[in-house]
């Protein structure tokens, strides 16, 4: 039967058909070089400009602290072989991922604008980031021999201090720089041959999983660098209380958790490292001795002349 062709519509160029519904991106966490749900389940909606009357930018996810574990289990397991690595190898890792970076700046640039920074202050993140990632790749085969020392000792000994990685370290970012501020953290921490679980920013997640799919597609190895996404005051007691998380890089402007944080990590040694009221797009974030948060200095004694 034919149909009626004066019934027949062009919903191409029909105004009256339903406006399209946009799909929101899920963001996932990144655990073990893998993107995997929550095991929870559990997301929250993140708006555009940061405002909960906006438009649904995105689902993120609400890290458990299960999904803590298996992120501490996968930075622990990648530990020792990233440790080894050879300097030169890091430092041109950490390159490697600033270009990358450089190479998809625009998108972050609009990621950052969409939950609620300024354009300037958007680029600016983002030229910070990819300055510090140069500039911590830089030091990676240097820092050993500022910051070692051979020791003047009575004894017919010679005496060496030099530095090793803490091992497994959780990064809590800070909220107000999302993505210089995680970077100025991350850098230091990793080209020390530590691996990390980061906490990302809640406000402003969206850049550390975008930053997470440029690490994914580099060189860096699986569960070297881990990031959950979720609400801190339910995940930061885990940070300080596993007893596998060998320090804490506290990041964050709000000193209220740094308390319970002490506490906590006292229950096993566990370094607590704060960085505070620092401009992360600022050159003076760009310090070497931010790598001495996570490294633990070793001293050999060696007899003379055997």
């Amino acid at each position: 039967m034919t149909p009626d062709t004066d019934t027949i519509v062009d919903t191409a160029t029909d105004t009256s058909a339903s406006p399209r519904l946009a799909v929101a991106k899920t963001y996932k966490l990144y655990i073990g070089g893998k993107f995997p749900r929550t095991e929870s389940g559990r997301y929250y909606k993140l708006f555009t400009g940061g405002a909960d009357s906006g438009e649904v930018l995105a689902n993120v996810c609400l890290g458990s602290r299960k999904d803590f574990r298996n992120a501490v289990v996968a930075a622990r397991a990648a530990q020792p072989g990233w440790a080894s690595a050879p300097a030169f190898l890091k430092s041109q890792i950490l390159y490697r991922v600033a270009e990358m970076l450089e190479g998809r700046s625009s998108q972050f640039a609009a990621e950052l604008v969409s939950m609620g920074l300024e354009p300037d202050a958007a680029r600016q993140e983002v030229t910070a980031a990819i300055d510090r990632l140069v500039y911590f790749a830089g030091w990676a085969d240097k820092y050993q021999q500022v910051f070692s020392a051979v020791n003047p000792v009575a004894s017919s000994h010679f005496n060496f201090s030099v530095l090793e990685p803490t091992g497994v370290v959780a990064i809590v970012a800070p909220e107000t720089s999302p993505l210089a501020g995680l970077v100025s953290v991350l850098a230091p921490a990793i080209l020390g041959g530590n691996t990390v679980v980061v906490l990302a920013s809640h406000r402003n997640p969206l850049s550390a999983i975008t930053l997470a799919e440029v690490l994914h597609t580099s060189d860096v190895p699986a569960g070297v660098v881990n990031l959950i996404t979720g609400d801190k005051p339910e995940l930061l007691p885990h940070a300080a209380s596993h007893m596998d998380v060998n320090a804490v890089v506290y990041a964050d402007d709000d000193p209220k958790p740094l308390v319970a944080l002490r506490e906590a990590a006292a229950e096993n040694l566990k370094r607590i490292a704060v960085r505070k009221n620092t401009d992360w797009v600022s050159a003076s974030a760009a310090d070497p001795y931010a790598i001495l948060d996570t490294q633990e200095v070793k001293t050999t004694w060696h007899p003379i002349g055997t």
